[in-house]
């Protein structure tokens, strides 16, 4: 089979491997599609705070068709359509996983949703509903609305009765962020955000899901109202320095969202979380977006479009 290595940081290489075997206790799964993700690149470049050993194949989410069961398995039967988290190894014909982290997905998911749904959508579930306690008619602030981790934000936001105020970069972006059922936008390049979150939520918004930081922590941070939570995603705009003054006056809170290694740690939580998520889409409260088809061959490519946020919404690499 082919897989695409990482022998040196930087550069991806197509490799042929031997199909692998399905050991006790784990599924073998033949590839449709793999999600491209933000961390995929940091991963391809070595800035990522874990660092697999070399040569490693990226790629952290999958989805395809059961086709192997190891010794002692009895499910998902052969032939089943799932998704599972792998980690790292992703971007391969086929992928070994544990039995439990393969999913089987609902009907309505195709393949290229389906693999580029888990990462984006857990996280926006288990950052506004576990983190920040979002509440059915609060108003949430989603900065980086136009990628797939803010996407989905949206989304989440809406299936548990917030109001949102969607903040991109790019006409493109924001547009994108209204089709997926945001309730304004907010140009992120030359508008202020604090005064637009203001005016939307009449004095203040009740959260922020931030998976940029950067230059508009600060004016975000301000944008809360009192009691506000600030969900900390990730930094595609660098990492903030914030006037803690801000929280202690105004007795706001800032939570960090770190979905991946919560759910490295706590798997049985995961798992109810996943399947929570994937039950939104089975009762049509969301519906994730067709991500971009690429060639699994332009990974890097991809990768890199999405480390400079060049890319809206998201990205299915296929073999």
């Amino acid at each position: 089979m082919r897989a695409f290595t990482v022998e040196k940081l930087g550069s991806l290489e197509t490799v042929e491997a031997p199909e692998p075997v399905p050991g006790p206790g784990q599924v073998l799964i033949e590839v449709a599609a793999a999600g491209a993700n933000y961390v995929d690149g940091l991963f391809l470049h070595g800035r990522y705070q874990i660092k697999p050993p070399l040569p490693f194949v990226p790629g952290g989410e999958i989805a395809g068709t059961v086709k192997a069961l190891g010794p002692g398995v009895e499910g998902p039967a052969v032939g089943s359509r799932v998704v599972a988290l792998c980690g790292v190894g992703g971007f391969a014909e086929q992928v070994v996983v544990q039995a439990g982290a393969a999913v089987v997905i609902p009907d309505v998911l195709d393949f290229p949703r389906a693999a580029t749904f888990t990462q984006s959508y857990c996280t926006a579930l288990y950052a506004l509903r576990n983190r920040a306690g979002l509440q059915e008619g609060e108003t949430v602030l989603v900065l980086g609305a136009g990628g797939g981790v803010g996407l989905a934000a949206v989304q989440v936001a809406k299936a548990l009765g917030a109001k949102v105020l969607a903040g991109a970069s790019s006409p493109e972006k924001r547009e994108a962020a209204l089709a997926s059922g945001a309730d304004a936008v907010v140009d992120t390049s030359s508008e202020d955000v604090k005064t637009a979150a203001r005016a939307f939520s009449e004095g203040g918004v009740d959260v922020v899901y931030d998976p940029v930081g950067g230059a508009l922590a600060d004016p975000a941070l301000r944008a809360l109202r009192d009691h506000g939570r600030y969900a900390v995603i990730g930094f595609t705009g660098g990492i903030p320095s914030l006037p803690l003054n801000q929280v202690l006056l105004r007795n706001r809170s800032i939570v960090g969202v770190d979905w991946g290694g919560w759910s490295m740690t706590a798997p049985g939580q995961q798992a109810a979380l996943h399947r929570e998520a994937l039950d939104l889409v089975a009762e049509g409260r969301i519906d994730p977006i067709a991500p971009a088809v690429r060639p699994l061959a332009e990974a890097g490519q991809v990768l890199d479009a999405l480390l400079n946020r060049q890319v809206t919404g998201k990205v299915a690499l296929v073999p």
